[in-house]
């Protein structure tokens, strides 16, 4: 297994060369090449398999570069700190399942990379005895799973930008409650894209980066996506077994295409026992534009009550047009290059067709969110948080359109990081788990700064180690 960029200007890398380079020196993203298959006899061996040992058999395809029982170690460790064994259960719902992916330690999805990603980077440093400095932006689960995967490890500061006052108090005193001397949190005055546009301007000034080794975190990295392959197909054969359906849909809330960019892997790999790949935004809908109009176009970022969908600019969208563009690496980076200038990507009547032949797409207005979560709440006694709701809702909406089989919608965070999004639609808050009660009492400590980059910069240069 190898590793290129969707822009086709590297020599092929390592598994670790991916994980330390984050975004390809051409300004790329990293993909493996090629994209694993799995056969059948395999899949049925898998059914057998605890979540940490499926997630061995799966990297293991794409990793070649780390010994089998040091893999094994690091993912034991990232599982570790869940509070179930299954790390992802699947929960029935009568119509529909959630794939609960919020039982880690800062209680989102994103803990299940990040908490992998975490001790990988550790390894990899004590191989090579040198020091990283982590930067990040988030919409606001990232940062704080990131923080949570890194905080008081030796040999790494880190970094985080999140737009000030644009993600749930919550989710701002998970990463800045944080008192490690390594965890700098920084709150950028603008919006998620304005953060994640400086982390990438940044990452593309090549000789600052390796001055002040700057790895990434953000979903850009390789490392991300291959750990959240593994859920999809945990999910797919345990609804297998239980079901006997031979397919098996998914709905998913996202923002920056990243979770759902993992699904469409996984559906390549296991291929044809994932059906539909239902991609829910809010109205923050440039990615729904896309499925459905053919058009990549920029527009205003609208605040939400779903605060980590609120995003213009989708990093992982790259990654696939990758794929779309049948790897045609110049012309991504044409695209991506015009993008930059025009904000606008326009895509043939045969391209628009692929895309939806991959994809459904719907956008879920903060109403209907609402709305989603005090009729599960009412039916079920379930409560969904504001980005759940979306999968479920576009899940619900488009139910008439999917192959036959269950449909498993994504439960991306805990209600609880969310309560005045719940109040709103139940009357009443979640119950706080443990790790949350009395996060408000907690010293905070967070640098505000303008949208500009030289500015962010000192502030690195200033704390680098």
């Amino acid at each position: 297994m190898e590793y290129i960029s969707t822009r086709g200007h590297i020599e092929p890398v390592s598994f670790k060369e991916a994980v330390m380079m984050g975004l390809a020196a051409d300004g790329g993203l990293i993909l493996p090449n090629p994209i694993p298959t799995v056969d059948p006899k395999t899949l049925e061996d898998w059914k057998k398999l605890s979540y940490p040992e499926l997630a061995l058999e799966i990297m293991e395809l794409f990793v070649n570069d780390i010994p089998g029982e040091d893999l094994k170690a690091l993912i034991v460790e990232a599982y570790r700190t869940f509070d179930t064994p299954e790390v992802t259960p699947v929960v029935d719902m009568g119509k529909f399942n959630v794939l609960e992916l919020f039982h880690g330690p800062t209680l989102a999805f994103k803990d299940i990379a990040l908490q992998f990603l975490g001790n990988l980077f550790s390894y990899i440093l004590r191989g090579t005895g040198e020091t990283m400095n982590i930067l990040g932006a988030t919409s606001g689960d990232t940062g704080s799973a990131a923080i949570y995967g890194v905080r008081g490890k030796d040999n790494i500061n880190i970094f985080i930008l999140h737009p000030h006052g644009r993600v749930s108090e919550v989710q701002a005193l998970q990463m800045t409650t944080v008192s490690d001397k390594n965890v700098f949190n920084i709150a950028v005055e603008g919006t998620f894209d304005d953060c994640q546009s400086i982390v990438k301007a940044i990452f593309n000034q090549l000789d600052f980066k390796a001055r002040y080794r700057l790895a990434s975190i953000n979903s850009i990295n390789w490392a991300r996506v291959l750990a959240q392959i593994v859920y999809y197909v945990f999910a797919t054969l345990k609804l297998e077994e239980q079901t006997g359906s031979d397919i098996c849909n998914f709905s998913v809330p996202t923002g920056n295409f990243g979770d759902i960019f993992a699904g469409y892997l996984a559906k390549r790999m296991i291929r044809p026992k994932i059906g539909r790949l239902i991609l829910g935004t809010n109205e923050n809908n440039i990615l729904t534009r896309f499925i459905l109009e053919g058009r990549y176009v920029i527009g205003d970022v609208v605040s939400t009550i779903s605060p980590s969908m609120d995003i213009q600019i989708a990093s992982n969208f790259e990654r696939y047009l990758f794929y779309l563009y049948d790897q045609d690496a110049e012309r991504v980076r044409f695209a991506m290059e015009q993008f930059e200038k025009e904000g606008i990507i326009k895509f043939s009547r045969e391209e628009r067709s692929t895309v939806r032949n991959d994809f459904a797409s719907v956008s879920i207005d903060q109403a209907s969110t609402l709305s989603a979560i005090r009729d599960i709440y009412q039916d079920c006694g379930y409560i969904l948080d504001p980005h759940t709701a979306v999968g479920v809702a576009a899940a619900l909406r488009l139910a008439p359109d999917l192959p036959e089989g269950p449909a498993v919608c994504l439960a991306t965070a805990h209600p609880a990081k969310f309560p005045d999004a719940v109040r709103k639609a139940i009357g009443r808050e979640p119950d706080r788990p443990d790790s949350l009660k009395g996060i408000e009492l907690k010293s905070s400590r967070c640098k505000i700064l303008p949208a500009d980059i030289d500015e962010i910069k000192k502030y690195i240069e200033k704390h680098a180690i």
